[in-house]
């Protein structure tokens, strides 16, 4: 993978393609670990909003297992969302070239582990559900929160009910028929290029989600190591500019 394109997908500095670009990788990255993940542990981890109303439906026919089951997964979110903010704000802070990458190396690392113990992590227990399960929800939870901060909330990935939402709307503005006898009105307009991005992000999200449940019913976890060297290689030269100012600031504090 070119530097240049690296620095620019995942460094500090931000442009709009660049946004895109890396939302729809990280699309396609949570597509293939959604999918590839319900095969492994039954559950999809990404889908918060399906966990919380699940809770709230086994909690009230008193099967509460399972309801302490939805909490350790939305915990777990939750963490992952939370310890993302940290390194990114953290990295702003000091002024750090990773601060979109230092999340993503993170994320790489954790589906390397899931790629290779994954099936071993299932036998652990965590907070009311599998070891397993709390680990792909606190990717899901930390890739969500890293996209939501660079995109400025305006792309997400590891979930598609926002985005079918938005281009149900935008498809609302294209076909509306606009009457403008009356002074002052002003036409409805859909924002073709924010929907061709919508529709993109959704088509990455299923094709990630085809060939990940594919992967899995082939390869197993393995299936994720792919993914996970990919993030790996788009984090890791923001991450690498940071290490060689940190080194080269450490000599000079020598001299």
């Amino acid at each position: 993978m070119p530097l240049n394109y690296s620095r620019r997908l995942t460094g500090r500095t931000r442009t709009k393609e660049a946004d895109n670009q890396l939302g729809f990788i990280l699309a396609f990255a949570a597509g293939a670990i959604n999918a590839g993940g319900f095969l492994a542990v039954q559950q999809y981890t990404s889908h918060m909003t399906g966990v919380v109303s699940a809770m709230a439906d086994h909690f009230a026919l008193g099967v509460y297992d399972l309801a302490l089951g939805g909490v350790g997964a939305l915990a777990s979110f939750l963490c992952g969302a939370a310890f993302s903010a940290v390194l990114v704000n953290y990295s702003r802070r000091h002024q750090m070239h990773s601060e979109y990458a230092l999340p993503l190396l993170v994320e790489a690392g954790l589906l390397l582990c899931f790629g290779l113990i994954g099936g071993r992590l299932t036998q652990v227990n965590g907070l009311f559900v599998s070891a397993t399960v709390m680990l792909l929800c606190f990717i899901m939870g930390l890739q969500n929160a890293v996209i939501t901060k660079l995109s400025h909330a305006e792309i997400r990935t590891t979930h598609i009910t926002g985005m079918v939402t938005d281009i149900g709307i935008e498809l609302g503005k294209l076909f509306y028929r606009n009457q403008l006898n009356a002074p002052g009105i002003v036409a409805v307009r859909a924002n073709r290029f924010r929907l061709r991005v919508l529709m993109l992000l959704v088509g990455c999200f299923f094709m990630g989600g085809l060939l990940g449940a594919l992967g899995f019913r082939y390869l197993g976890y393995a299936a994720t190591v792919p993914v996970a060297m990919i993030l790996m290689a788009l984090a890791m030269v923001p991450v690498t500019d940071d290490l060689g100012i940190f080194i080269k600031n450490r000599k000079a504090k020598r001299v």
